[in-house]
């Protein structure tokens, strides 16, 4: 079962209002055989009990068609946050048969934002939420691949940006068109201690933690679960990350937490 991992984020855009909003982030759940109903049921009380204003979910949720992995992915339908679960798509959903799986995610009360935003007001102020789908996983099956400017057209200008995607390969695009923090996972940490340096080297220098793009915020999960046909970790832990996010006016000259794991 993955830890809870916290972590503070310093915004230069956010609003002082919006100052200590929680963002639990979950990537890479997998739901297959080997991470079936009650270990997901697990991880959905574990991120509950953070007491998120958010969630936010960046892909890989399931390993099969929703046919065979219905019961496993029916805890989701419980998470709870006081402004919403959104999520993304990940490379499994395409393989999975991404159609049918974005039917059965709004089913469950989830909201996927393929190459779309929403705009999330609390506290008298805006917040911009977008995601894009999965470079690898629609190229394959000759769909939309990810598209940040599609995803933030017609967003508020000046409004802080969280942008869901699953890869973090795209991070220097998502930084120039004005992302404020992008979460991403996809590479499970590495998975193995000595592996992960090959992890890292397949995705353009990020791998897990904390990274500094440009103007951006990079956040890449280790992830909460592990592919059924790898499933091994060793020194390379899963995660559920609880993310404060931080206006600069109210904390000004403190650094953002958790570097990244080279």
């Amino acid at each position: 079962m993955p830890d809870a991992r916290e972590v503070e984020i310093t915004l230069d855009r956010l609003p002082v209002e919006l100052d200590g909003l929680r963002v639990v982030h979950l990537s890479d759940l997998h739901a297959s055989r080997l991470l079936h109903g009650s270990w997901q049921r697990a991880v959905v009380e574990k991120a509950n009990a953070l007491d998120p204003d958010l969630i936010l979910i960046t892909g890989d949720l399931v390993d099969g068609t929703p046919a065979h992995r219905a019961a496993d992915v029916a805890p989701l339908r419980g998470l709870k946050a006081r402004l919403g679960v959104l999520a993304a798509p990940g490379n499994h959903e395409y393989y999975s048969g991404y159609e049918a799986w974005m039917a059965a995610f709004a089913k469950l009360g989830l909201r996927v934002l393929s190459n779309r935003h929403v705009v999330i007001k609390d506290r008298g102020r805006a917040l911009v939420v977008a995601g894009t789908t999965d470079r690898g996983g629609a190229a394959r099956f000759g769909l939309p691949g990810p598209d940040v400017g599609a995803a933030l057209a017609g967003a508020p200008k000046g409004v802080p940006v969280l942008l869901m995607s699953h890869q973090p390969r795209d991070a220097a695009k998502n930084a120039e068109a004005g992302v404020d923090l992008q979460l991403s996972g996809h590479t499970h940490g590495g998975q193995i201690a000595g592996l992960h340096l090959i992890v890292r080297a397949a995705n353009e220098g990020f791998v897990s933690g904390l990274y500094r793009v440009g103007a951006m915020w990079l956040y890449v999960s280790n992830g909460a679960g592990l592919w059924n046909g790898f499933p091994v970790r060793l020194g390379r832990p899963s995660e559920i990350t609880s993310i404060v996010l931080r206006s600069v006016d109210k904390n000004r000259g403190k650094p953002s937490s958790a570097s990244p794991e080279r």
